[in-house]
């Protein structure tokens, strides 16, 4: 804890602009609405911010945890008292790159992408206009949405490895996209800054049809009026997770304030007043109960971090040969990064 509270006085003394909240309520920051405080929540206005935190943490030897929307976070009811947090808000430069593709900071709104796309006569992300994630959080896990995922539009992904304390912009391939995974969420200590969008010319209209279609369909079948964290369980091979669940006769099965959705049974749902471990005990109960009914093991999308966590600020080196560049210089001139004026 002194590592920390020493990091948290020389983040305000490097950057004594920026927002700093102390002992802030998780709750607020999560689409659960669930969470206790947090020892501290960063809130930097660039990269270069973004890159000091990481700095001064690093050289106390601790690592801070990246939150966009929190939209597929469970946060513990006790806290997280030992960890800052970089909220990716402010990260919201999205703009057209002369070579015709989307540039996106890690805290554009997945929807906020998708409308853009959209007016700029750009088709692909249709599907993302309805995830409430972020273009971090969404490249973390490869969101996707009936049919879509991130991966079929990303050209590439600028990270800054906590290790080296270098920026790296990977390709598509070099960010071994798979069914809600990444390298990212394999390798510890990657921060995503940004991402670059390959889309295709389409007729504006014919797009903005698409996406209030797919919306629509969204808004019929998804819980969208109580807090959740969006899909609780990954889609098992060959099967879906909500019929699955209610199969086993679970739909409407609550756990104090938690709750299997009586809409949709892939969704868990705080009704008023759920905590942390209602969520939890209420997951493991639909986990054990489909597994011992049907012998298909579920495996949890949503993120669950327990009262001591901790982010480890090492992991494999990302191999020299599979990075694109490693020079800020030399990104900032390709447009993967851009400098507050």
């Amino acid at each position: 804890m002194e590592q920390l509270e020493q990091a948290i006085q020389e983040i305000r003394q490097a950057l004594p602009g920026m927002t700093l909240l102390e002992h802030e309520a998780l709750a607020s920051h999560s689409s659960f609405r669930i969470g206790g405080p947090v020892r501290a929540l960063a809130i930097p206005s660039d990269v270069t911010s973004v890159a000091k935190i990481c700095r001064i943490m690093k050289d106390h030897e601790l690592a801070p945890f990246i939150l966009g929307n929190g939209t597929n976070l469970l946060f513990p009811d006790e806290g997280l008292e030992e960890l800052l947090i970089i909220s990716t808000e402010k990260l919201q430069k999205l703009f057209l790159l002369p070579d015709g593709s989307v540039y996106a900071e890690a805290g554009v709104s997945l929807s906020k992408l998708a409308s853009f796309a959209q007016q700029n006569g750009l088709k692909g992300l249709e599907f993302a206009s309805g995830i409430p994630g972020t273009v971090g959080g969404g490249c973390f896990i490869n969101a996707g949405a009936y049919g879509g995922e991130l991966k079929d539009a990303i050209e590439s992904v600028v990270c800054l490895y906590l290790p080296d304390q270098a920026m790296y912009e990977l390709t598509k391939d070099e960010c071994a996209f798979g069914y809600r995974r990444s390298y990212f969420s394999t390798h510890p200590g990657c921060v995503i800054l940004s991402a670059v969008f390959r889309l295709e010319p389409g007729d504006k209209d014919e797009i903005a049809g698409k996406m209030r279609e797919l919306n629509e369909k969204r808004r019929a079948k998804q819980p969208l009026d109580l807090p959740s964290a969006g899909s609780a369980f990954k889609r098992p091979e060959g099967n879906f997770a909500g019929a699955l669940i209610e199969q086993c006769g679970l739909k409407g099965y609550s756990v104090g304030g938690a709750q299997v959705s009586e809409k949709h049974a892939g969704f868990v749902v705080n009704t008023g007043g759920a905590t942390s471990h209602d969520v939890y005990d209420l997951m493991m109960h639909v986990r054990n109960t489909v597994y011992k009914e049907t012998g298909v093991f579920l495996e949890p999308e949503i993120i669950i971090l327990a009262p001591d966590y901790k982010l480890e600020d090492h992991g494999p080196k990302i191999p020299r040969n599979r990075v694109s560049v490693n020079d800020p210089n030399e990104m900032e001139e390709k447009g993967r990064v851009k400098r507050e004026e």
